[in-house]
């Protein structure tokens, strides 16, 4: 298949896990995606990301990780991070190159706090390490629609929230589109993952982080802040950051460079 893109399930002892892989390279390299995977897990999408990443395909092994599959309420980043642990032992994964967006960010920090062996480098990219008042209210909006059913708000609102002016008129045009597939049977997948996005508080905890770090952030992010960037990179110590002016949320699709700067960090 193209760039060796496979599907996996872990069935572990205490919990299954979808997964995908792709790439030839001899690094390990993990994505954790953000909250969005409360709406549609990884599972199925191995070739797509492969497409979306693919320049990370020659260098490394690529693994993205969803959540665990029978989630419970009120689970915390943090728990999360040790499903992510408990997934990538089981996969002979140690020392990885590990880039979490957004939540995914949040959870690659107790990652790396609580089970350093298991990442050699971090990147977490448009996130924070304790809340505000912009996550708040982004979360607390698309609660109230979740448990609405409302699909189609979240996934608008969301787009006019993370992209560029330049940007956000094609993206609300692919967004409109979308609306009509992967519409979930349940939204309480969804509603614990936002849950945990405001609970989630690791500042205290960020000085122990020891592994290289580099923090990527947009000055125009309206979910997260990119002060919530500034503030990470100067908590952990000899981080690297880099603020992409002018972007928000949806820097990772719309800068071109973004892949580039996370190969030549992570090789």
């Amino acid at each position: 298949m193209l760039y060796n893109a496979r599907n996996g399930r872990l069935d572990l002892a205490a919990f299954r896990m979808d997964y995908i892989r792709f790439g030839t390279g001899p690094k390990p390299l993990v994505l954790i995606p953000g909250v969005g995977d409360g709406l549609r897990t990884v599972k199925g999408t191995a070739l797509p990301f492969a497409l979306l990443y693919w320049s990370l395909a020659k260098d490394f092994t690529v693994y993205a990780f969803s959540r665990r599959v029978d989630l419970p309420a009120h689970m915390s980043t943090r728990e999360m991070a040790a499903d992510l642990f408990n997934a990538m032992e089981a996969l002979g994964l140690t020392a990885a190159a590990v880039v979490g967006v957004s939540q995914g960010g949040m959870i690659a920090q107790w990652l790396a706090i609580d089970h350093p062996e298991a990442v050699g480098r971090l990147v977490p990219v448009v996130t924070l390490s304790r809340p505000n008042d912009a996550i708040r209210e982004a979360i607390a909006v698309w609660s109230d629609m979740a448990r609405r059913g409302d699909y189609r708000g979240i996934m608008l609102d969301t787009a006019r929230r993370s992209y560029s002016e330049k940007r956000l008129r094609s993206a609300l045009l692919t967004y409109r589109l979308l609306c009509n597939f992967g519409r979930p049977k349940s939204f309480d997948r969804f509603l614990t993952q936002a849950e945990a996005c405001v609970t989630h508080d690791a500042w205290e905890d960020l000085p122990r982080i020891g592994c290289p770090t580099l923090v990527i952030g947009g000055t125009e992010d309206r979910i997260v802040t990119g002060q919530a960037s500034l503030d990470m990179a100067a908590h952990i110590p000899g981080c690297e950051l880099f603020m992409y002016e002018g972007l928000g949320h949806a820097l990772y699709e719309e800068a071109p460079d973004f892949q580039r700067r996370i190969a030549e960090f992570c090789g």
